[in-house]
């Protein structure tokens, strides 16, 4: 039960990140990179979400190819993304909702539901369409979402509105969601923005599909670059007519977003199956292996801070405020001392995600099993399992 070692470190460095950007000490004082763009344009924290689902995809078809070639049917397969996309949809609802649950308006999109929901498609497309259907589906959830989203006219506001307000993503979830929104007028996963967040699943089952033919690794590696810039310039031109934009989702911002995720991992790639550099890995396989239990855990960490409230100089507060305003701001100031917290926070989770990865193996080990994340010796290929 070998894993492909280079994808696992860059999925726990997409988790690592995506803490990082969630927990500052107060979202008052946040350097830019590390805050989502107002609304065109990207930033770095803008490129988490869609790796995120990238490696989703190239994890899926690296162990689902295995599977198949194990004698698993694709029945067995079907209800493996059914049940694990449930899963994972009931574990956002149990997010979204914690303590209150509020029937009315609890948040029913989000994180980890456009997650399962992305993962059951894609699954089930991996399953069921022949690859050259894959890539005709692919391209038609990006054009086929441009054309409608600057085609089809919203009441009150026309065709081809590409604002916060008048949108047709936005109109639609009005009508469909109502009050389970992110925001009274607005939610960043919506539904109509679920459908390009799938192509970029599906570009990294295609990833994965080409890795797992791959026999020379250095080549693997330069080949995942060179389309990776290909991606990147593609997603560049179609944004000077539909701007790359995380919060609609945009077909441009799927090419970018992909092409910037198939460089990240050329490189970790080249590191580790090409130069047998794996020794930094380790941290960030754990985080990696582990990482929808280490994001579900850490938003309910933070909810529980938020809700334990303690006095602080004639004030009631909350302990997140106040650990950050005592512990951190008081020596390294409003602004540093609001990234050290989120830093902290990171390491406190990677130390929790190590230990269980260090107990999972163990319990391998018991079962006479080889541990499934072993460091790669050298330069040669190794089957991943999705953890999302």
């Amino acid at each position: 039960m070998k894993r492909l070692l280079s994808l696992d470190a860059f999925r726990g460095l997409t988790i690592a990140a995506m803490l990082l950007v969630n927990n500052p000490g107060s979202w008052s004082y946040v350097y830019p990179p590390l805050d989502h763009a107002e609304w065109n344009g990207w930033t770095p924290t803008d490129l988490i979400f869609p790796f995120f689902l990238f490696i989703v995809g190239v994890a899926l078809t690296l162990s689902f190819a295995r599977r198949i070639a194990q004698g698993a049917s694709r029945a067995e397969l079907t209800r493996k993304v059914v049940s694990r996309a449930a899963i994972i949809c009931a574990l956002g609802l149990l997010l979204s909702g914690f303590p209150r649950y509020d029937l009315g308006t609890i948040r029913i999109m989000g994180v980890l539901p456009r997650i399962g929901v992305v993962y059951l498609a894609a699954g089930l497309i991996y399953l069921y369409a022949s690859p050259r259907a894959q890539r005709w589906i692919t391209a038609g959830l990006l054009v086929g979402y441009w054309l409608v989203m600057t085609r089809v006219p919203v009441p009150g506001h026309g065709a081809g509105v590409l604002a916060r307000q008048g949108n047709l993503a936005q109109y639609v979830d009005a009508i469909v969601l109502g009050a389970h929104r992110w925001k009274p007028d607005w939610d960043p996963e919506g539904i109509m923005s679920t459908f390009p967040a799938i192509a970029t699943c599906l570009l990294g089952i295609e990833t994965g599909r080409w890795l797992g033919r791959a026999r020379d690794h250095a080549q693997a590696a330069l080949g995942m670059f060179a389309w990776g810039n290909l991606a990147m310039l593609a997603g560049l031109a179609w944004g000077i007519v539909f701007p790359i934009n995380k919060n609609l989702w945009s077909s441009s911002y799927v090419l970018f977003t992909a092409g910037f995720a198939l460089d990240l991992l050329a490189l970790c790639y080249w590191l580790v199956e090409v130069e047998g550099r794996a020794r930094w890995t380790a941290p960030f396989v754990a985080f990696g292996a582990n990482s929808i239990v280490a994001f579900v855990a850490s938003g309910l960490f933070t909810r529980c801070l938020s809700l334990w409230k303690v006095g602080d100089a004639g004030t009631t507060v909350s302990m997140y405020g106040y650990l950050y305003t005592h512990a951190f701001a008081s020596w390294a100031g409003p602004l540093n001392g609001s990234l050290a917290f989120a830093v902290a926070y990171v390491l406190l989770f990677a130390g929790l995600t190590a230990l269980l990865d260090e107990w999972e193996n163990q319990n391998i080990e018991r079962l006479g099993l080889q541990p499934s994340r072993m460091p790669s010796p050298g330069p040669r290929l190794v089957v991943s399992q999705p953890s999302a």
